[in-house]
């Protein structure tokens, strides 16, 4: 009995020193970005001024720190990009040694997917959804006969706010593949979601874009697909799954 504890004592110490290992890793890496991140800050803030489509939106400073917390934020956002894709692999190496071949070599792809799908929502969320929600908040402001003052503080808190949460919802392909994959995912459940899924991303584009029915559809019929292909990549894991383990 005491050998057996000692073996779990051991083997929980030894899991707990890779972990920590890794963490490492994973931190001196953030640390690396985020310098790359402050270094490259203005010329980032520079190009998001003047590239917002049409928009043009003159910055203001308030207070003597809004500068050094703009800067701040802009690298925080260069780390967490640049570190995503490190994080995973290192998230893959820690289970790795608990899956098969098959396993490994089949998640492995995890990695770069979760990386490529979360900047293509941060592209869209740019692209696409931010210069209309700006756009219309310009004519709101300017329909009361406000005088147009833009905090650059604030006006980076909301953009930030804005394109971290798309570049999340666009990894709703991987989520759904990894849930089917762990079995509590299927295509019946899919099934039965489907209409609360939609209901729920409906709800989501109306609230991220402004409140006219083009911008709706703008942001709402893109989730929607996403959604869509995201099923379907879950239901032709599930099959081929299913075939595998019926052969």
């Amino acid at each position: 009995m005491n050998k057996q504890t000692d073996t779990i004592e051991s083997d929980l110490i030894s899991h707990l020193s890779e972990l920590r290992k890794r963490l490492i890793y994973v931190a001196g890496w953030f640390l690396a970005s985020l310098c790359v991140g402050l270094y490259a800050a203005p010329k980032i803030l520079t190009f998001v001024k003047g590239h917002l489509g049409a928009i043009e939106v003159e910055w203001s400073v308030f207070a003597l720190s809004d500068g050094i917390a703009v800067y701040m934020k802009c690298a925080l956002l260069v780390g967490i990009i640049l570190t995503l894709p490190f994080l995973m692999y290192h998230l893959w190496a820690f289970a790795r040694p608990g899956m098969t071949d098959a396993e490994a070599k089949s998640t492995l792809v995890y990695v770069p997917t979760s990386s490529l799908l979360f900047v293509s929502g941060v592209l869209f969320g740019y692209t696409v959804a931010l210069p209309m929600m700006i756009r219309f908040m310009i004519k709101l402001n300017q329909s009361m006969g406000a005088q147009e003052v833009y905090g650059i503080q604030h006006y980076m808190s909301f953009l930030i706010s804005f394109l971290l949460p798309m570049g999340v919802a666009f990894e709703m392909p991987l989520v759904m593949t990894f849930l089917t994959r762990i079995g509590m995912l299927t295509p019946g459940k899919m099934k039965q979601v489907r209409k609360f899924a939609y209901v729920g991303l409906a709800v989501v584009g109306t609230l991220i874009s402004p409140p006219d029915f083009v911008s709706h559809l703008s942001v709402t019929v893109p989730l929607i697909l996403l959604f869509e292909i995201s099923a379907f990549i879950s239901a032709r894991y599930y099959r081929r799954k299913f075939a595998v383990q019926t052969t």
